[in-house]
């Protein structure tokens, strides 16, 4: 790709004009479609990625499994279905499919293929149930994402995550660009910050900001985080270093500050679609932060930290869901945007996605057809 520009058999397609909200998420990565406590033993669970229903299965003994949703014969939710020892079963007529998705019962005729359900990757990390939704024969060549802190005992880590009403590309929008944090200043005091510098490469784009409080004071929630509090912003002036990185498809945000050798804080979010235009996602988020000084002090305080962060979500929502309803109103986007990060941010994600420009195939997909 040059130039902002790739081949699309004998077009050529311009990135750069590819109406990004309605680029769709690349299915060869491993993606979270359920939380680990959503699937009890012996239950099954509906989920959905880009209006594709998967069931969810976590047999009686064994590790869970994921098959296509609805029962081949009446179209019917499975996850609605029943779970005998490692077999699942429709509630409308009774059809028992096993994990490799053949049916099992009631008496099936030998080949009838019409009952065979396709299979999907499934693995389990983190309290996460993740699903392989490409080309199932590349699953095991891509690797799990890796969120180390989660399984750290210096850290404590909040699941969280809700439906939002808007394309995933305005959640890696609007958590790469620092500059909206006037959106969370009755939370968070006024906030300025400083650009200090971007990376990008084939699957990447990282930015780094750093911050000084100019008006209002720390709240309680942002001190247990920093593990001190700060009454004079003057004295912590660009002191901490944000950096934020959307490494297709997740992104992370690590803040490190000076004279505490691990982060203090490390989130870890993948945006699922859940309709068939991806017009909404499922967040799944994993926010980890690290342990104070004082023994259980960060428990103790932790139901604080659970509505702070839950606030700054709602914000973030309330102002991505505005934005998704403008692009619908006015027919297309609109925006008129000028920051290097976030046109870079753009880039990436119509590079990794999949155009509607292009026929269905996405960067790598077009190289190896014309190699």
């Amino acid at each position: 790709m040059q130039n902002g520009f790739r081949a699309a058999g004998s077009n050529t397609v311009d990135l750069k004009q590819t109406d990004l909200r309605r680029v769709k998420s690349n299915p060869n990565f491993w993606y979270p479609l359920a939380w680990s406590r959503e699937v009890k033993r012996g239950k099954a669970l509906d989920v959905v990625f880009a209006g594709h229903h998967i069931v969810i299965v976590r047999p009686l003994t064994g590790l869970p499994y994921a098959l296509d949703g609805l029962c081949p014969h009446r179209q019917v939710l499975l996850g609605k279905g029943d779970v005998h020892n490692n077999l699942i079963t429709c509630m409308a007529h009774g059809i028992t499919f096993n994990r490799e998705g053949q049916s099992v019962a009631p008496n099936p005729q030998p080949g009838a293929t019409c009952l065979k359900l396709k299979t999907w990757a499934c693995q389990e990390k983190g309290g996460l149930l993740f699903v392989f939704m490409g080309d199932q024969t590349l699953a095991n060549t891509v690797p799990l994402p890796n969120f180390p802190r989660v399984s750290d005992r210096h850290y404590r880590t909040r699941r969280f995550g809700q439906v939002v009403n808007c394309h995933y590309s305005f959640m890696h929008e609007n958590l790469m660009d620092m500059n909206h944090q006037v959106l969370h200043s009755k939370l968070v005091g006024k906030m300025k910050p400083r650009f200090l510098g971007m990376e990008s490469g084939e699957n990447f784009v990282e930015a780094r900001y750093t911050f000084a409080r100019t008006g209002g004071k720390q709240p309680i929630s942002e001190a247990l985080i920093y593990g001190q509090r700060r009454r004079d912003g003057r004295d912590f002036a660009y002191r901490d270093i944000m950096t934020i990185r959307t490494q297709y498809p997740y992104q992370t945000l690590r803040i490190e500050t000076q004279g505490i050798d691990e982060p203090v804080m490390e989130l870890w979010i993948s945006y699922v679609p859940q309709d068939s235009e991806e017009l909404t996602n499922r967040v799944f988020g994993l926010l980890s932060i690290r342990r104070l000084k004082v023994p259980l002090l960060l428990d103790l305080a932790w139901p604080l930290l659970i509505a702070f962060t839950e606030r700054v979500f709602f914000e973030d929502r309330e102002i991505v869901e505005l934005e998704q309803r403008a692009w619908k109103d006015l027919g297309g986007d609109h925006n008129a945007e000028v920051f290097p990060v976030i046109l870079a941010l753009r880039q990436l994600l119509r590079a990794r996605g999949i155009s509607p420009d292009t026929g269905g195939l996405n960067h790598d997909t077009q190289k190896r057809a014309s190699s």
